[in-house]
């Protein structure tokens, strides 16, 4: 803890422990103050087994002078916190206004119900117990400082979700993501949050008791089943992430401490804290949230889909394109035809008519329907899903149309470097349709509009800009051996080019026709 330029206190650290500071300190207690009074003199660490840690604090003078306080005339006292139910494992006595009572079987009804009652509206709940100790355990004797403890009473803290990660678990949902709760709280604490952000609808809560006494057989049908698992250890978030995975699943697996580190590794996708996450979790991790905020992960979801998406489309234009320019260059000569295209022309075509719209297609928006469907099996090949097959309806279509549009000036005697022209810009015009089509792989371009990728509309305007300037500009003319095209050849041209962006959306009407079917 620290003060601000107002005064005011800075909490830094594990939210859970500046958070037991920040109300002690509303009641006057001073961690400085007490530290110097009875310093720490050992320590028995947290571990999700016994789900609790203990420290041993020297008695101070004033403490031992003070006969109110439980731990009066002892030399070191031990503190204990953790979960409720495992503290009532380890206590005998309870501390009742100004002295110690056994625990009774009343008592701990009434504990257990004052514990229940606050897990039950979502709040994490610690309990605190003391235990006097007459000289400091050896090394031998340390972990057995935590028996005969005098139970002291519990707090209620809450945490409660982002508001936007319940948007979240909805987009997982109709993305065909499974959010999945796995955490060492109550079981009733578990089940509000859960039910809270819609990731328990069955009501099913499964527990580490439970999780100890189910086979790896058993385990693969609970994990169909169970969305949300309380007090567990790090073994068991192990055995489910396994028991996902034997199931055909794809698993990411998010954690902050050191005990999710074997889980994170053996996720497909560990994601790490980059807040509150410890360095042994971030290296086991393949992914750090710097915002530690569940809605990021989702976001990212949706980042990689677009991208997987846009990448496809890239593939599919670049591939269909250069079918074409294969298909005019092997065809021509079954036609008696010269070379319709030169060097020049072919690597024009590759440098700038592919590339630029390719790169455009690159940075497209994400779809509408983008975290609307189900995930793609990471196996699946990158031409599967009509891909190859589309490749290749539309790489003909622009390789025949390119040809027959200069086979037919070649049949009406037009100078070579004329057809030639045509059939180069044909192949030019044919692929901007193309580019422009592709870049929704459901939507028509009417529907998602020309300005919503203006690096695309930009890319095609300039794109149809250079290729005129071949065209009608002399200088140009001498380097590119083209011709002036008349009006009524560049209509021809434009007018075949169409084709492809007319098939196309043809294809993605149809597929528009079955999905909605």
């Amino acid at each position: 803890m620290s003060r601000g330029d107002n005064g005011e206190a800075v909490f830094m650290g594990d939210p859970t422990e500046t958070a037991l500071i920040a109300v002690a300190a509303q009641f006057g207690l001073d961690k400085a103050q007490l530290d110097g009074q009875s310093p720490r003199v050992g320590e028995l660490p947290f571990t999700s087994e016994r789900k609790r840690m203990t420290t041993i604090h020297e008695v101070g003078k004033a403490e031992s002078a003070d006969s109110a306080a439980p731990w009066a005339g002892s030399p070191y006292v031990a503190f204990t916190k953790g979960a409720v139910d495992g503290l009532l494992e380890v206590a005998t006595q309870v501390w009742v206004g100004e002295s110690a009572e056994p625990l009774s079987a009343e008592w701990r009804t009434r504990i257990d119900t004052s514990n229940e009652s606050l897990a039950q509206t979502g709040h994490r709940v610690l309990g605190a117990a003391f235990r006097p100790l007459d000289h400091l355990p050896s090394k031998a004797e340390i972990e057995e400082i935590e028996q005969e403890l005098t139970f002291i009473g519990f707090v209620g803290m809450i945490d409660p979700p982002r508001e936007e990660v319940k948007a979240a678990v909805a987009e997982c949902r109709t993305a065909g993501i499974r959010p999945i709760m796995i955490t060492g709280d109550h079981p009733l604490t578990a089940q509000y949050i859960a039910e809270k952000l819609d990731i328990a609808r069955n009501g099913k809560v499964y527990t580490g008791q439970k999780l100890a006494k189910t086979s790896t057989e058993q385990l693969g049908q609970v994990v169909a089943d169970v969305s949300v698992y309380a007090r567990v250890s790090p073994e068991h978030k192990l055995n489910i992430v396994q028991a996902l995975q034997a199931r055909g699943e794809v698993v990411a697996m998010t954690g902050d401490g050191v005990n999710d580190a074997p889980a994170l590794k053996r996720a497909d996708i560990g994601v790490a804290m980059g807040i509150t996450g410890t360095d042994v979790s971030k290296e086991a991790a393949d992914m750090v949230l710097l915002d530690d905020n569940f809605a990021t992960i989702v976001a990212a979801v949706r980042e990689g889909r677009t991208i997987y998406d846009n990448i496809r489309k890239f593939i599919k234009y670049t591939f269909s394109s250069n079918i074409g320019e294969v298909l005019v260059m092997l065809i021509a000569p079954f036609f008696g035809m010269p070379l319709p295209l030169i060097p020049i022309q072919i690597l024009w075509i590759n440098l700038v008519t592919d590339g630029v719209p390719g790169l455009a297609l690159a940075v497209e928006p994400s779809e509408r329907n983008t975290m609307k469907r189900p995930p793609y099996h990471p196996q699946e090949s990158i031409f599967s899903r009509g891909v190859g097959t589309e490749m290749l309806i539309v790489g003909t279509l622009i390789g025949v149309l390119s040809l027959l549009v200069g086979y037919w000036g070649y049949q009406q005697g037009l100078p070579q470097a004329t057809w030639r022209t045509m059939v180069f810009t044909t192949l030019t015009f044919a692929q901007m349709g193309n580019a422009l089509a592709l870049r929704s792989h459901q939507d028509s371009l009417f529907t998602i509009g020309l300005l919503t990728n203006k690096l695309m509309l930009g890319a095609v305007i300039v794109t149809v800009a250079l290729q005129l300037m071949l065209i009608y500009i002399p200088f140009w003319q001498d380097i590119f051996r083209t011709a002036p095209l008349s009006l009524g050849q560049m209509g021809l041209c434009l007018a075949n080019s169409l084709v492809a962006f007319s098939a196309v959306e043809i294809i993605k009407w149809q597929r528009r026709r079955t999905s909605s079917s």
